[in-house]
């Protein structure tokens, strides 16, 4: 009887697995129509290295940046993007540089770093460790841009960090993993609506097929 109950857990899982795989593929090819907003959390990086506060904008060497891990996977993000003709809009980013470098990696264009997107954790050691959405400012400031509706027929992309994407859309968001995105659906007559989170890996795994 236990065998046959693991057996059949193992079935179910498989099953929802399968289902989730199918919408997260249907959800990728529908962005070919346009009118989503993705909003990223920039891939991997370096952890061997920290950031300087006050930020330095201009200085490379006082921020975190991309790991080759992580340059890698928003290249292999953008090939699947450029694969499926997925039509991208405005880009917009955090000023510091692993976020700019992520966007561009992601979509093939230029960005424009925003105060909005840049780190909210305002220089604390636990911020980005465990985002608490208390920064009420900051997550209104991303939800501006969320809001935005793209030029007709195609998807704006804003690459941002754990922190913002907790103030932005809540504490739970704060399990978000780096190349993931969180996909809305634009409104223009209200906000936008959530839709899906789409895993960097997903964008591979799709490509694959």
């Amino acid at each position: 009887m236990n065998v046959l109950y693991r057996l059949s857990v193992v079935v179910l899982l498989a099953v929802c697995s399968q289902a989730a795989a199918a919408d997260t593929s249907q959800l990728i090819a529908s962005l070919k129509q346009g009118g989503y907003v993705l909003v990223f959390r920039h891939t991997a990086t370096d952890d061997s290295q920290k950031d300087v506060y006050p930020f330095k904008f201009d200085d490379l060497s006082a921020q975190r940046q991309l790991s080759e891990k992580g340059r890698d996977m928003a290249r292999q993000i953008g090939a699947a993007i450029q694969a499926r003709a997925i039509p991208i809009g405005d880009v917009y980013t955090s000023r510091l540089n692993r976020a700019i470098e992520a966007g561009k990696l992601i979509t093939g264009k230029e960005c424009k770093p925003v105060d909005a997107l840049t780190d909210s954790n305002n220089a604390s050691a636990s911020g980005m460790a465990n985002p608490t959405a208390a920064n009420a400012k900051a997550g209104a400031a991303v939800r501006q841009l969320v809001d935005r509706s793209p030029t007709a027929g195609t998807n704006n992309v804003l690459v941002t960090h754990k922190t913002n994407i907790a103030d932005a859309f809540g504490k739970e968001a704060g399990d978000v993993q780096e190349g993931e995105a969180f996909v809305y659906r634009a409104n223009g007559s209200g906000p936008a609506t959530f839709v899906a989170r789409i895993r960097a890996a997903d964008w591979t795994a799709k490509a694959d097929q």
